[in-house]
């Protein structure tokens, strides 16, 4: 199978300069390089474009290849060429892979600056019970906590230091590695200074060079009033520690509110289901009914039934942001006695004579009717 034009494959003139073939190499290197691209077809397309640009990069090269093609190149071909040779991460001509490959992750330099500059620490979560009454009202708890605080000694340094023999100052090394493409070099963690760029000479007495140190402190933290379960409570720089001397994270404390037998929270609304008898209800009545607040009094019409829900206006949680509260909804529970003395049974009996045919099941019959 004929090979493509080495322009072509490179998508260039055969008049493009230097700076040309080296641009269209950069954007087709990225593209079809197998530790990006992984599409069936990739990795043969990246060799046909290094091949292209070994060969057109090269003044000798390409001058040998406008006279004679593809031949001058073959495997016993007059200019030994390109057959079979491999290639070696650090560079292509004057392109270098890292160089590459580091711009289309964002910059090599950049991300080595950040491993060896200070790193903030992980944030972490603890959650932390609390009653019903206590995430409606409020409540101040004492958390005991042990975590790792930057030595105040040293700032997190560990000690005096000096710059990294063995990397420079930068946090890493290169090694080369054998791969399917060669031999490539690739960017590892320094392992003297461990990333850090920097090795210690004397270490600091208070904390034996760690930068930091373990430390147990009680913290009082408020419990919002109105909190939600769920919601979660800052306390900056007690989580996790940084590195380089890079402050902590923070700790979020996950409040998980308790259930309560009797009240149902729905936002800040509050639900409540009273029992009411069915006298009460036919004949109205006044009840005391429980609030997150206290009892108030609530006043039942005659005639209730029991799909009637009541409003206590402003009853509610009180909103943490807006400060407004919301609201307690009351549903009744009518109950019906199970066990009636003779009196009450001759006394509902007397009431079922005056109310006649006119009921509520004879009504319900009369409406299929219609």
């Amino acid at each position: 199978m004929a090979k493509k034009d080495y322009y072509e494959t490179l998508g260039i003139s055969k008049s493009a300069s230097k700076d040309e073939i080296k641009a269209a190499y950069r954007k087709l290197a990225k593209q079809y390089h197998p530790d990006i691209n992984k599409a069936p077809g990739a990795e043969a397309k990246f060799k046909e474009v290094q091949e292209a640009y070994d060969v057109l990069y090269d003044d000798n090269k390409r001058a040998t290849y406008d006279q004679f093609g593809h031949a001058a190149f073959e495997q016993g071909g007059n200019q030994g060429g390109f057959g079979g040779q491999g290639f070696s991460g650090a560079g292509f001509g004057d392109i270098n892979l890292d160089d590459i490959f580091g711009s289309f992750f964002g910059g090599g330099s950049r991300r080595r600056s950040a491993r060896r500059g200070p790193r903030r620490g992980e944030d972490q979560l603890m959650r932390v019970k609390v009653s019903f009454m206590d995430a409606i009202n409020g409540k101040n708890i004492t958390l005991n906590l042990t975590y790792d605080e930057m030595c105040t000694s040293c700032h997190g340094e560990g000690g005096t230091t000096s710059t990294c023999s063995q990397c420079g100052g930068t946090g890493y090394v290169m090694a080369q590695k054998n791969t399917f493409f060669g031999m490539m070099q690739s960017q590892e963690t320094c392992p003297l200074c461990g990333g850090s760029g920097k090795i210690i000479n004397s270490r600091c007495s208070s904390c034996g060079g760690k930068g930091y140190n373990k430390v147990k402190k009680s913290f009082d933290v408020k419990i919002p009033a109105g909190i939600n379960n769920g919601q979660q409570i800052r306390l900056a720089g007690k989580g996790s520690r940084g590195t380089n001397g890079g402050e902590n994270g923070d700790l979020y404390i996950e409040v998980v509110t308790q259930a309560h037998p009797n009240f149902k929270r729905d936002g800040n609304d509050i639900h409540l289901t009273i029992p009411l008898s069915f006298v009460d209800a036919s004949l109205g009545t006044e009840v005391e009914v429980p609030t997150v607040y206290g009892s108030v009094t609530l006043k039942i019409p005659s005639g209730t039934q029991p799909s009637q829900v009541f409003k206590l206006k402003g009853k509610g949680v009180i909103d943490m942001r807006s400060h407004e509260p919301g609201d307690q909804f009351v549903h009744l529970e009518i109950k019906t006695p199970d066990k009636l003395n003779k009196r009450q049974r001759d006394l509902l009996n007397e009431f079922k004579k005056e109310e006649g045919n006119d009921t509520w099941f004879s009504r319900f019959k009369n409406a299929f009717r219609r």
